[in-house]
């Protein structure tokens, strides 16, 4: 049986298409990764929020946030947003002005060189974290090296199989930072509200990627294990299984539910057997982490191991760009998809 080290380094999570078939750059301007994202609701057009779906370039969505605020003389809090979206790219993302009794501002005039107000429509409730149903996403990596019948076999392996639902390494922060900022508040520094959870949720997403790993070294990724509970395809509802059935074998193959993962946390395990002896070969190693979270009262949760990349394209252009197109639901990471293909410099 393996062991663990409980370092707390983020290390090179396993491939499951056998490693990157190139190299190059990523990001090089902000045009080069551009992101679309889909709330999981039609805004109903009647409501004292304005919902404003805006493009930005260059942009942190926090920001623009704050620079909405106060543009319309409202609280921060009264804006609302759905999910962060990277700052070193072109992003379409929505927020919500609350506007009681008020009517809109001359949106225009919020417009600037790097933000543009794409639409407006009002609605009845606030924008919350995490409302989406999906992102699209357009890369372009420059100074391509490298073998393209591969990159196009590896690309035909993910559109059949999908790929390990990993946490991207922008969850960690630079060398872990912020998993081993986790470890230092559980031992009683004094961090902000915004800080504590964005290190309780690295502390959780370093396990998670442990579990994941370990599953696709020994294969069983997106397969069968006795105990395991099952996430529907685009859906946060699950169901546990102690035996894999010919049925959950047979879904498992037409994708429509995957293996899950532990979000670790406080309360009920949700596997069994197998999998809850795997699981817990991994969170045994790290139990500044797991009693940390259980006391910060975290909620157990689960999360699919594996995820379906759907409209996945790409195509090689002139003066050596590889551009990649595809759409992933909410809380999966493009540069897990990418990380399949490139070696970035």
């Amino acid at each position: 049986m393996e062991t663990y080290s409980a370092e707390i380094e983020i290390p090179e999570w396993p491939y499951v298409c056998g490693g990157p078939s190139g190299v190059g750059k990523l990001r090089v301007l902000p045009e080069d990764f551009r992101v679309i994202e889909y709330l999981s609701f039609e805004p109903s057009g009647d409501g004292e929020h304005a919902f404003l779906q805006i493009q930005k370039t260059g942009e942190n969505t926090e920001f623009v946030a704050r620079l909405l605020a106060r543009f319309a003389n409202v609280r921060q809090r009264d804006v609302g947003f759905a999910g962060l979206k990277d700052r070193h790219a072109v992003t379409t993302q929505w927020f919500s002005v609350w506007l009681p009794g008020k009517t809109d501002p001359d949106w225009t005039l919020f417009e600037m060189d790097t933000i543009k107000v794409l639409q407006v429509i009002r609605h009845a409730r606030k924008l919350k974290r995490g409302v989406l149903s999906a992102n699209s996403f357009i890369v372009r990596i420059k100074d391509w090296r490298g073998d393209e019948q591969k990159t196009y076999q590896k690309l035909e392996v993910i559109k059949s199989n999908g790929i390990p639902n990993y946490f991207g390494s922008q969850r960690f922060g630079n060398n872990g930072l912020n998993v081993k900022k986790a470890i230092a508040m559980f031992n009683g520094a004094k961090v902000g509200r915004e800080q504590r959870s964005i290190y309780l949720s690295a502390a959780r997403s370093f396990l998670f990627n442990h579990i994941l790993a370990y599953r696709v070294v020994h294969e069983i990724w997106n397969q069968a294990v006795s105990g395991d509970t099952y996430l529907f395809d685009g859906s946060h509802s699950s169901f546990k299984s102690d035996q894999p059935v010919t049925d959950i074998i047979n879904r498992l193959a037409t994708k429509d539910i995957h293996p899950s993962g532990a979000l670790f946390g406080k309360g009920n395990d949700g596997v069994s057997m197998d999998a809850l002896t795997l699981e817990n070969l991994i969170l045994q190693v790290y139990p500044q982490l797991t009693q940390g979270l259980i006391a910060a009262g975290v909620e157990y949760d689960r999360r699919a191991l594996r995820v379906i990349v759907k409209d996945l394209q790409g195509q090689f252009l002139p003066e050596n760009i590889l551009e990649l197109s595809f759409t992933l639901p909410a809380g999966s990471y493009a540069t897990a998809v990418l990380r399949e293909l490139v070696n970035f410099e």
